[in-house]
């Protein structure tokens, strides 16, 4: 499992985790109050979950040539979603949401 948190305008708002390659859950935090990471996400307690990456992240990684360049630069398999997305949203992204990778202790 790899997981990370999701921050919008720099407050955290939850966890998004790959649970497995067909597993992805994001979270809110209890208590959170501000703007949702996304329209299709509004903020609830109850977690979210889907057999694939959330559009909302996957539109946050790069296409084509460019994909290609950063997962050879980051050592990265160029099908790994979720690996290019804690590589790529810890803080240049475009909008308001960024992604700091939570360490899972074994």
């Amino acid at each position: 499992m790899r997981q990370c948190k999701v921050y919008v305008n720099g407050t955290e708002a939850g966890i998004l985790r790959e649970e497995n390659r067909s597993l992805y859950t994001f979270t809110y935090n209890e208590g959170y109050t501000g703007r949702p990471v996304c329209l299709s996400m509004p903020v609830r307690k109850e977690t979210y979950s889907s057999d694939h990456l959330f559009p909302f992240f996957f539109n946050m990684l790069s296409e084509g040539a460019n994909r290609k360049v950063q997962s050879q630069l980051l050592h990265i398999d160029e099908n790994d979603d979720f690996g290019i997305l804690l590589a790529t949203a810890q803080t240049d992204t475009i909008g308001s949401v960024t992604v700091r990778e939570l360490k899972v202790e074994s």
